[in-house]
């Protein structure tokens, strides 16, 4: 497999360093509880560094994409283009987006979100990162897995694949429907395990995703993986990334 396998960190510095050895990249959360002005940008690149790895970002979980407002709308485009801009300057190398909106079931809102996602992504290449938009249609302001899917090829948009979040949405069918219509714009994937129950973001195996599935669309994926696993333990977070490469070998 020729794809850059990391980890997601939330917003601390502490985690990141704590585990993030061994992975080739930090998908490090900003703009949500932690303001980008609040990082040790200094302490970031130290850390970093003495492991080796590179930088994603995630762009804030809980900021909708587009309103029925324009000036609202347009606070948005500047509030993401600033933190796009920070993290540029700090060399990361891609951007996730949660694809939601006020509404996400009014359809006379999904061409605003087409404008909005398409000015983001701009903004990020303008910023040297590659903007990916991430399916979260199982939440409330979440676009459905189709809809994201059509706006994503639409503005030409590569998306994050949360392999759970589809699940959570429309379980191993979801998945697969979505990777067989779509999967040749997934650059970057968020991979853990989950329940349909309501436990999310386990290690992969300790749930129901068939990662089967995924591998029979994504065999030899050249893109970026980020484990998202919610644990501080090593051997969990490991074995979940020796997990996820096995099942994106190329001949699996």
């Amino acid at each position: 497999m020729d794809a850059d396998v990391g980890l997601t960190v939330g917003d601390s510095l502490d985690r990141l360093a704590a585990t993030v050895d061994g992975f080739d990249f930090a998908e490090l959360s900003i703009g949500d509880g932690t303001s980008a002005a609040d990082l040790d940008e200094n302490h970031l690149e130290s850390i970093l560094s003495a492991s080796d790895a590179d930088l994603c970002v995630h762009l804030p979980y809980k900021q909708v994409v587009a309103t029925p407002s324009p000036e609202i709308n347009e606070g948005i485009v500047d509030y993401m283009t600033r933190l796009l801009d920070w993290a540029g300057g700090l060399g990361a190398d891609k951007a996730v987006l949660h694809g939601t909106l006020r509404d996400p079931h009014d359809t006379d809102l999904r061409p605003v979100f087409a404008d909005q996602l398409s000015t983001i992504a701009a903004a990020s290449d303008n910023a040297g990162i590659e903007l990916v938009v991430e399916n979260v249609g199982h939440q409330a302001r979440g676009l459905p897995l189709s809809v994201l899917g059509d706006l994503a090829r639409q503005t030409e948009t590569a998306v994050c694949f949360d392999v759970g979040h589809a699940y959570m949405e429309d379980g191993n069918d979801g998945v697969d429907r979505f990777l067989s219509g779509w999967g040749d714009l997934v650059s970057h994937l968020h991979v853990h395990d989950v329940r349909s129950r309501g436990d999310t973001h386990l290690p992969i195996g300790a749930g129901e995703i068939n990662y089967d599935v995924v591998a029979d669309h994504l065999g030899g994926f050249s893109g970026t993986v980020a484990v998202e696993v919610f644990t501080d333990d090593l051997e969990l977070l490991g074995d979940s990334a020796r997990r996820a490469r096995s099942h994106l070998e190329a001949d699996s």
